[in-house]
Order: C-alpha cells, then structure tokens, then sequence
C-alpha cells in the first residue's frame, strides 16, 4: 500500500558551516513539522512498485540541489538533482528578511515585527511555489512540505 510521505530527513551537515540558535530553533522546527504532516510522492514508477515512506538526505554539491530518496529500510531509490540558479534570490532574500525579523524580535515594537513577519511569510510562500514547480513531474509536494523544504534548503546555504 503506497504511504506517499517522508518519515526521515537528514541534512548534509558537511555543508553548513555555522548556524545561529535562532536558525538552528528553525531547522528543529521544519523537520519537526514535516515529519508530522507531509505529502512526498515521486512520480518515477519502480520495478517493484515501491511507494513510501521514504527517507530523504538534502545536499549541495557543486551549486545544485541533492534529494537522496531511500526507502523505509534505508535502500537508496532514487537521486533528484536540481540546479539552484532559481533559488538564489530566494534564498537571499529570506535570509536578509529573517535577520531583519530577529532584530526586530529583540528591539521593535509589535506592530514593526507583524510586519516584518508579514513580509517573511510571503517570500516563504514565493519560494515554496517556486520549489513545487521545480519538483513538478518530478516530485509532487503539497504546499506546507514545500515551504519546510525550502527552510532546509535554506539552512544548507549558510555559510557563517
């Protein structure tokens, strides 16, 4: 019986060379959450019909996006690489909203930090559908797994 979701999610920690409390609280949070709740279905049809769970491993190497999809047992499935030329500006952009928002958590007034949240939800939502259409015919996602992703895709870009 087919079980379309993700049941473990690990990241290349080999290219992440620091991360502050407040992004470490927020990969936590993004694994945590889509291990509760996720939708991950690969569109490749396997020899043997295999459809989940599944295991992910998330990596950049050389520029490009890794998706290492094993199955419940831990046996690789199957690798998905995309090149990360259209995440760029997303990704700098979040990270720049979201300093922003954690000065704002430490000395703004509620009103500048609604705002400023307001403004990280929405290039969050941006890039998650930008993900979803990367991954289409590929990968289908739903949107809340999209935008947990892209929080780990953005963590693996932090480099101090």
């Amino acid at each position: 019986m087919p079980d379309p979701r993700i049941i473990d999610v690990q990241l290349d920690d080999r290219t992440i060379l620091w991360r502050s409390a407040d992004v470490e609280q927020e990969r936590r949070i993004a694994i945590f959450d889509l291990l509760e709740a996720n939708s991950f279905a690969p569109r490749r049809q396997h020899a043997d019909g295999y459809g989940g769970p599944y295991r992910l491993h998330l990596a950049v190497e050389e520029g490009r996006l890794v998706l290492a999809i094993r199955r419940e047992d831990d046996t690789p499935l199957e690798t998905l690489i995309l090149a990360m030329g259209g995440f760029r500006r997303p990704i700098r952009d979040y990270f720049a909203i979201c300093d922003s928002y954690y000065q704002a958590i430490r000395q703004a007034t509620p009103a500048q930090i609604e705002t400023i949240d307001m403004a990280r939800r929405g290039l969050h939502d941006q890039a998650a559908e930008l993900l979803r259409e990367r991954l289409d015919g590929r990968i289908a996602v739903d949107f809340d797994t999209a935008r947990r992703l892209f929080t780990l895709i953005c963590v693996l870009h932090i480099r101090g």
